[in-house]
């Protein structure tokens, strides 16, 4: 994971209905400056909008959210996914995900589950749900307990609260559907979320600043 989010600092997490929208919307993001984005297994197109993303614009890293069972991770790799995220994290679903050789994001929520990851030799995890379970002031007392592990913060995040996340030494990216509003996929409205992932890539300049 370290490798795959080097220099990506907003990673988009779709949730799309419809698979016809898929490939714009992958485009309106890439447009504006996204390489990465994740759809969230929520939805019953989500297996067939990841292998049409993949097939279509395989210049765009795209994988599979909310990931919960050894089953997932099977039909979202058949589907072209190129990363896993999950909302947590189980020893069934670990091992599973591990064996796949895909780069996997579990999500931990308290320093018991970071140990239990770590001890599987993941080191970049995912904060989830990052507000609700303490967020900011969660990450700075973390920090200094576990060098050398970093964090994806998702949950509850917004453009303006982006910008703080970004500026704590452990968490190189952040993850959220403000860049993706549901407004906008219902309208059809690419050129919304263009400018929006073009804000995004933004704040991913500023934090190499």
């Amino acid at each position: 994971m370290h490798t795959l989010f080097r220099h990506v600092a907003v990673l988009p997490e779709l949730a799309i209905d419809r698979e016809d929208d898929a490939v714009p919307y992958a485009c309106a993001l890439f447009e504006g400056g996204l390489r990465m984005i994740e759809v969230a297994l929520r939805t019953r197109s989500a297996l067939a909008v990841i292998a049409t993303i993949a097939r279509e614009l395989p210049q765009m890293v795209v994988g599979a959210g909310t990931v919960q069972r050894p089953a997932d991770v099977v039909q979202a790799c058949a589907a072209g996914a190129r990363f896993l995220s999950s909302p947590g994290m189980t020893t069934e679903l670990a091992a599973a995900a591990l064996a796949a050789g895909v780069p996997y994001l579990p999500g931990v929520a308290t320093p018991s589950e970071v140990m239990a990851a770590r001890d599987l030799g993941i080191s970049f995890l995912k904060l989830f749900p990052a507000e609700p379970v303490g967020g900011i002031s969660l990450l700075r007392a973390l920090g200094p307990v576990f060098p050398g592990v970093a964090f994806c913060a998702t949950g509850g995040i917004d453009e303006g609260l982006a910008r703080e996340y970004l500026r704590l030494p452990n968490v190189p990216i952040v993850g959220g559907s403000w860049i993706v509003p549901k407004e906008a996929i219902a309208a059809r409205d690419w050129a919304k979320v263009r400018r929006l992932a073009h804000r995004a890539c933004e704040l991913g300049r500023l934090q190499a600043a």
